[in-house]
């Protein structure tokens, strides 16, 4: 089967049905024992498999069980024993590593399986098993060897997937280009009421706030099939942004404090985080301790590229609401702690290419026309003075690249030294994706209207679009090629798929040029 073709396709996603008598869950465990398990309800698969965070020897497994998943998961109120497989060929002939995993009712039923012990930049396939119900099959690939220093990395970046605004077609062209890693860069769900004039309608009767409305949101969302297959295809990197919790908030700060009291937020803090750890193949360091996550986090792969994971909302100052504000030095994004953090995994890297995700666009976004400046003070540009230092150590730093999300378009930017000198030097380069389905299929005449006159005033821009999709990246020694792939639509189940522009970016030469 080639990587794509509808056969593969069908078979990481069909589960137990696919795999019959050639690899019969009956055969994993003694009559004695399968004769002891007490039944669950049938479908405890039904929100699937994925793997995430690859290491050189190791990737996390998740699942989560959950037979009636829009209703708080229907599970029994009991630790359930769930057995998991890693095979190095997809019929499970080849067994490397298996065990038992508990799936505990305080964490939803999630599963986080840390599997260690593989060979490096190897492809592997793994599965779930409880109560004589098989999962779906996954494929998941480990992380070059840490020393290893050629070959090639093809990475995917999603961010902003909008259940409400269209369905995630841009997952089943990514599918077909089969990266090796995707990362996810923030607004995995949105916490927005139901819309009776969606594409698609959330669940339940308004914003989530608890426990159980969070996790009834992430399972809805998980239940979109191009989204499930592509979970199954390949390890995710994930991060979050706003919309997991509550939009632009800051901290322990609301969007709308006069209606949302301190106390009041920091328990909807609490239930958005564990939710989100609850549905997401991520470590137990990112385990939620209250209102707090620890999200920011390194992966490496090999020499070739090491990747920064930050987080940009649990330690910022609250936005500022002015020019002058905006400038304030006083103000952070990712707090001292993390900054610094930051900063020492850049200049002591002994990689090649030094990536960063960044949930917020680095690059200057200055939308008035003409003389002046008119800023978004949620990105970067409300916290210019920390992102202005940042730009200067990147002088010091190998190849730095910043990939990005939360703006819905393309914007492909060369990253300088000082915005208010258009002069000043290239440091590196920074991709904006655009979103899996968020603001739908946008009206294209009427965005260049908008946003072609800002273009003499953001000469550092190289490219803007306002379709939905992805951008897949070729990351080699000598350089990262990128496709910015969209498609024609997110309104219905299925779309056309199309590279609407390729870029480059050389080793040794900071910037980015369209090819």
């Amino acid at each position: 089967m080639t990587a794509g073709s509808p056969d593969r396709r069908r078979f990481l996603t069909a589960g137990a049905a696919v795999l019959g008598a050639a690899a019969s869950a009956q055969l994993w465990l003694p009559a004695a024992a399968r004769a002891a398990e007490t039944p669950l309800p049938d479908g405890v698969f039904s929100l699937g498999i994925s793997s995430g965070d690859p290491l050189p020897d190791g990737v996390v497994l998740w699942t989560r069980l959950a037979p009636d998943p829009l209703n708080g998961g229907g599970m029994p109120d009991r630790v359930v024993p769930v057995e998991w497989q890693v095979a190095e060929d997809q019929r499970f002939r080849k067994l490397v590593r298996r065990g038992t995993a508990q799936a505990r009712p305080e964490y939803g039923h999630s599963v986080h399986v840390d599997v260690r012990g593989l060979r490096a930049d190897r492809t592997y396939w793994y599965r779930f098993r409880t109560s004589g119900q098989l999962s779906p099959v996954g494929r998941t690939r480990t992380a070059p060897h840490p020393y290893s220093s050629g070959g090639s990395l093809r990475m995917a970046l999603a961010s902003c997937q909008n259940w409400q605004h269209g369905y995630f077609t841009p997952y089943a062209d990514m599918l077909d280009q089969d990266p090796d890693v995707v990362v996810f860069v923030g607004d995995y769900i949105y916490e927005s009421t139901p819309s009776a004039t969606g594409v698609r309608r959330h669940e339940g009767t308004g914003e989530p706030f608890s426990l159980v409305q969070y996790r009834n949101r992430y399972a809805q969302y998980r239940t979109d099939p191009d989204l499930a297959a592509m979970h199954a295809n390949a390890p995710f990197v994930v991060t979050f942004d706003d919309h997991e919790v509550d939009n632009d908030f800051a901290g322990e700060i609301p969007q709308d404090p006069d209606k949302q009291p301190h106390d009041a937020f920091v328990a909807r803090l609490t239930a958005a985080y564990q939710a989100f750890y609850e549905h997401m193949p991520v470590r137990a360091t990112a385990v939620p301790d209250g209102p707090h996550i620890r999200m920011h986090r390194r992966l490496e792969f090999g020499r070739l590229a090491r990747l920064n994971v930050l987080d940009t909302r649990q330690y910022r100052s609250d936005q500022a609401t002015s020019q002058a504000g905006a400038q304030d030095p006083s103000l952070t994004m990712l707090g001292a702690q993390q900054k610094r953090w930051l900063l020492d995994g850049l200049k002591d890297s002994p990689a090649r290419w030094n990536l960063i995700a960044s949930q917020i666009m680095m690059a200057e976004t200055d939308l008035k026309v003409g003389e002046g400046k008119l800023w978004f003070y949620d990105a970067w540009d409300g916290y210019q003075a920390e992102r202005n230092a940042f730009l200067q150590e990147f002088k010091q730093v190998r190849n730095p690249v910043v990939l990005s999300g939360d703006r819905h378009l393309t914007m492909i930017s060369d990253l300088r030294e000082d915005y208010a000198d258009p002069d000043s030097a290239v440091v590196g380069a920074e991709f904006v994706g655009t979103s899996i389905s968020s603001n739908g299929d946008q009206d294209q005449e009427a965005f260049r209207k908008e946003w072609d006159p800002r273009r003499p005033d953001n000469p550092h821009w190289k490219l803007l679009d306002a379709h939905r999709g992805y951008h897949l990246f070729d990351v080699r020694r000598g350089g990262i090629d990128a496709q910015v792939r969209v498609v024609d639509t997110v309104r219905q189940p299925t779309s056309t798929p199309s590279t609407v522009a390729t870029l480059r970016v050389e080793a040794g030469r900071p910037g980015v040029e369209v090819v």
